[in-house]
């Protein structure tokens, strides 16, 4: 990475290194219990492999829920959410290695704008704990907020005499 895209990124995520990488084992956690859904999808509905198999995606994705949510204490949430779109980078590499499955140069083309895309949206996220208090201190402080310019629904609906009806 060039100095500066390394700088960025260490300024972002401010001692958080740990939880970016819990982050990605949890989304590699997520994207297996797709593996072992299309896996039961080739059983005989309702037999015991079919069963033990969704037993375990929704053991996974229970797993999931409860991490996801102690992760997200530590990582901005547009950050944590962005990067699930690795999962489909981790998709293709299942479909590989457990599937057969071919990978295309479309497939590869698809993964290296998801990973771009997670790179740009991480690089451009401007939410600072500066512009979070800017943005919040107008409504704190009494200058009119983007909700006080909102205009009353009703004041479209009356008519011109109050809202009575001419019968």
């Amino acid at each position: 990475m060039p100095p500066n895209l390394c700088k960025v990124v260490n300024e972002m995520l401010k001692g958080n290194k740990k939880y970016l990488f819990y982050l990605h084992i949890l989304l590699i956690v997520y994207s297996l219990s797709a593996v072992c859904s299309k896996l039961a999808s080739t059983q005989k509905f309702l037999s015991f492999s079919f069963c033990l198999l969704y037993g375990i995606v929704l053991f996974l994705l229970a797993l999931y829920a409860l991490l996801w949510q102690q992760i997200i204490k530590h990582l901005p949430l547009t950050f944590a959410y962005a990067n699930k779109a690795i999962t489909v980078v981790w998709g293709i590499l299942w479909g590989l290695l457990i599937f057969g499955e071919k990978i295309t140069p479309g497939k590869v083309l698809g993964a290296v704008f998801v990973i771009c895309g997670i790179v740009l949206y991480a690089l451009n996220d401007g939410d600072t704990d500066e512009s979070k208090e800017n943005a919040c201190s107008g409504a704190d402080s009494g200058q009119d907020s983007d909700l006080n310019k909102i205009p009353d629904v009703r004041d479209s609906v009356q008519g011109e005499d109050g809202g009575a009806e001419n019968e």
